[in-house]
């Protein structure tokens, strides 16, 4: 069985019916048409991860349909992912092929790539790594031009850096981010660079604060930060947090706190419920927020959290699922208007979509 085949003939016509789904969720709220931000057609995704089958002695890169384990489609090659996930494919396959140290209870490969060019592999075992397994892990890396991580249950042996660098130009400038192995990332480089050059235009040159929830790595923190006085950020992934450090330090962005808080944790100690220790030495009332921004998981902010936004001039929100952003912004809809709405397609051939949307206090 082959891989699945997109069709770049199609992909206008269902780019017009995600922007026609966007319009339709958000029309109770008089919202103005979405901006449209495209995807290349084909190489987009940097990041592929695929299960491994074994029939005989071959190992075949695998995916499978949702709920169904038993039957594989084996994958060759794969167009929506990077060029550079498809040239280091073919070459893994056959390291993995011509050495048992490799392939030995190999179960899994993921790649991580960069539009910067930088490459990570992750090779996935269900055996305990030794240092032949190194050696022949080092030589491989060597080869291949890339960082390589291997894992088993509690191991994680890293060659090279487990992390790649991308470079994004936003408004002219380009910012560097360190991308951890094991950690989210936007899959679409190409989009997710629009996104930033759009909520960096959305956002406007202010003289106050901006609060982020949900930072992530810094991905937008970065951009952001230069648009406003001074930024008060929160995060909970521990990784995440070190990276966003890591890329506030190589960017010399200095106007940025980092604080390791849940939204929900945030919300309590801006409504002095409780206090909390990581946010010790920090004077939350000496900040004068104009603008919020979120990024939340697919679950969208919670009731407290999105009672929380409603107290800045601006909101500015990119939503990985329309259906909870419609459902915040309902919350909202008494006190802010949608000023401005985008469609970034980061997932071509799926009913996947990325939402960002400017709301105004009224």
């Amino acid at each position: 069985m082959s891989a699945p085949k997109i069709d770049p003939a199609s992909y206008a016509t269902q780019l017009a019916e995600k922007q026609q789904r966007l319009s339709e969720l958000l029309a109770p709220f008089d919202a103005p048409a979405p901006e449209l931000f495209d995807s290349p057609r084909e190489h987009y995704r940097l990041r592929a991860e695929f299960r491994l089958w074994r029939e005989g002695e071959q190992r075949h890169y695998a995916m499978f349909e949702a709920g169904d384990k038993h039957r594989p489609i084996l994958i060759d090659d794969f167009p929506i992912a990077s060029t550079r996930i498809n040239a280091l494919m073919p070459r893994l396959k056959a390291a993995w092929q011509a050495s048992a140290t490799l392939s030995f209870k190999l179960f899994q490969v993921e790649f991580l790539t960069t539009l910067a060019g930088d490459a990570l592999i992750t090779l996935c075992y269900h055996r305990p790594l030794d240092a032949l397994w190194q050696a022949e892990a080092e030589r491989l890396a060597e080869e291949l031009d890339v960082s390589l991580v291997g894992r088993s249950r509690g191991q994680r042996l890293v060659i090279g850096r487990d992390h790649v660098i991308e470079k994004l130009e936003v408004a002219g400038r380009r910012f560097r981010y360190r991308q951890p192995e094991g950690a989210f990332t936007q899959p679409n480089g190409v989009v997710c660079e629009k996104m930033l050059n759009w909520a960096f235009e959305a956002l406007g040159q202010r003289d106050d604060d901006l609060l982020e929830l949900y930072c992530g790595n810094g991905n937008f923190t970065l951009p952001l930060a230069t648009r406003v006085r001074q930024v008060l950020a929160t995060e909970i992934s521990k990784t995440s947090v070190n990276a966003a450090l890591a890329n506030l330090a190589d960017n010399g962005v200095n106007n940025v706190s980092l604080v390791r808080l849940s939204a929900e944790e945030l919300t309590e100690a801006l409504n002095e419920v409780r206090p909390f220790r990581r946010l010790a030495g920090l004077d939350l009332k000496s900040y004068e927020f104009g603008s919020v921004f979120v990024d939340p998981p697919r679950a969208g902010m919670d009731p407290d959290t999105c009672e929380l936004t409603r107290r800045f001039q601006r909101i500015l929100y990119i939503s990985c699922n329309p259906e909870t952003l419609a459902a915040n912004i309902a919350q909202l809809h008494d006190t802010h208007r949608v000023s401005r709405c985008a469609l970034f397609d980061q997932f071509p051939y799926t009913h996947h979509m990325e939402a960002g949307v400017l709301l105004e206090r009224r």
